[in-house]
């Protein structure tokens, strides 16, 4: 019997497979053995991980003393860079999670580079509560555990909010990517040779995915699920972060803004992050038919809308000093602009409200050049907010005869540049061993493409 089905759609179907089959060839293509330039980016980091691991083992040493620490400013740079690595974190579950809930098609290209950086940025944040302890082998005592010693941990303490709030973020986040990256771990599984070490450990990893319907409906509806229990952590966790500050009297600190301003700057952030890792990843791997200005043009857009938000609640922030009458509070935010910190506040100010407003343009906002640059600025803001809230508030306390000027030590910019090291180390080794993008959700923006050239073209007879 004559096939009858028309030849168009027989040619649509095989250059639709040809399509698939381009979209695992370029995505898993990034997983090849590394490359000379892979190889000394890598090698650096590791310099720069080992001079921040030497720091602290000599901080361990010989005490939290060569952390610089001056009276009142007992709470430094180590808290400053814990809240700037969970702040990073939330944008990852911003752009998987809730974005996916409102299928948001931009997200698609990138929402797995910001998986990854949550949870690897979860990890580098929770190095800094133990690094804060001094003597880290005590660390088991921010554990709420039963034990012979009848001893529990002070739950008014920030430090077991800390906990709390970072071992919940990395359970779920960690949950969530590995759930979507099930699929495409078992499309490498299937491109690498039987027998080697990679195609064991891809075949284990995959869970035994073969992509039956049946897979399929439960992967969607267990997706679905995590994308819902993971959204409410974003205001959750960094609202437990703001908590740490919001709960004390300092000055600056007492504040019922802290937490929805906390999260706005979270997010802030993260897109910022986001932005610095896709522009060269985009570029190293030749990702361009993937990752494109459409994707770049909307990131902004969420990086502008944010940056908008954080102007808000810094205005709002002035405002509250002034109206609330105590000479406390407007003694600390006109120390931020003219003090001895002012140096710092106007950088924040300049990275996180004046130089995002060149994203208005649309031309900026679809420069690969400009975004990365305006990015890099915004982490910095970023980090020197979180410094500006925690050390300024601290030096210009209640009673003046207190007052003193905080200068970070060597151990502390070691051990915060070993920090990002750490980070990038994590994320370095996953894009060669993990897909990078997801395969099995690009596929699914593929068949309209299709179907437009079926309309440009015409039925063929």
């Amino acid at each position: 019997m004559a096939d009858s089905t028309p030849v168009f759609t027989k040619a649509s179907g095989r250059a639709q497979a040809a399509v698939f089959r381009r979209v695992n060839r370029d995505i898993l293509a990034t997983l090849q053995p590394p490359g000379p330039g892979w190889v000394a980016l890598f090698s650096l980091v590791l310099l720069v991980l080992a001079v921040g691991a030497a720091a602290w083992i000599y901080q361990i040493k010989t005490g939290l003393g060569v952390a610089g620490y001056v009276p009142p400013v007992m709470w430094a740079v180590y808290i400053t860079d814990f809240v700037f690595w969970v702040g990073i974190a939330h944008s990852g579950t911003l752009i998987s999670a809730i974005l996916f809930l409102f299928r948001a098609q931009f997200r698609t290209a990138v929402y797995r580079i910001s998986e990854t950086m949550t949870v690897f940025a979860v990890m580098t944040a929770g190095l800094f509560p133990l690094i804060h302890l001094g003597r880290v082998w005590y660390f088991y005592y921010l554990v709420p555990y039963p034990n012979e010693r009848l001893l529990w941990p002070n739950f008014r303490s920030p430090l077991i909010w800390d906990f709390f709030a970072i071992s919940t973020y990395f359970t779920i986040s960690s949950l969530f990517l590995y759930v979507g990256l099930v699929p495409d771990i078992a499309a490498a599984r299937d491109r690498t040779e039987p027998g080697t070490l990679r195609h064991r450990a891809y075949s284990a990893l995959s869970l035994g995915w073969q992509g039956t319907d049946n897979q399929w409906r439960h992967y969607n509806r267990a997706y679905l699920f995590l994308a819902g229990l993971a959204t409410p952590l974003v205001l959750s966790v960094h609202s437990v972060v703001s908590w740490d500050f919001a709960m004390a009297i300092v000055p600056g600190w007492h504040s019922t803004i802290f937490a929805p301003y906390f999260v706005a700057g979270a997010i802030f952030s993260g897109v910022g992050m986001v932005i610095t890792l896709v522009v060269p990843l985009r570029k190293a791997f030749h990702l361009q038919d993937y990752i494109d200005e459409y994707h770049l043009d909307n990131l902004c857009k969420l990086l502008l809308l944010t940056s908008s938000i954080v102007f808000y609640a810094y205005l709002a922030e002035f405002f509250i000093a002034w109206y609330s009458g105590s000479s406390f509070e407007r003694g600390v935010f006109w120390d931020r602009i003219t003090g001895q910190y002012a140096w710092a506040g106007w950088i924040m100010y300049t990275c996180n409200c004046i130089i995002p407003l060149a994203l208005w343009w649309k031309r900026v906002r679809r420069s690969w050049f400009w975004a990365f640059i305006i990015s890099i600025g915004v982490n910095i803001g970023m980090w020197f907010e979180r410094f500006v809230i925690i050390i300024q508030s601290l030096a210009h306390e209640f009673n003046p005869a207190q007052w003193d000027y905080y200068t970070p030590t060597w151990v502390e910019y070691a051990i915060t540049a070993g920090s990002f090291a750490w980070f990038f180390m994590w994320f370095l080794m996953f894009v060669k061993f993990l897909p990078s993008m997801a395969i099995a959700e690009l596929k699914e923006l593929l068949p309209p493409k299709l179907r437009r050239q079926k309309e440009e073209l015409g039925a063929a007879p």
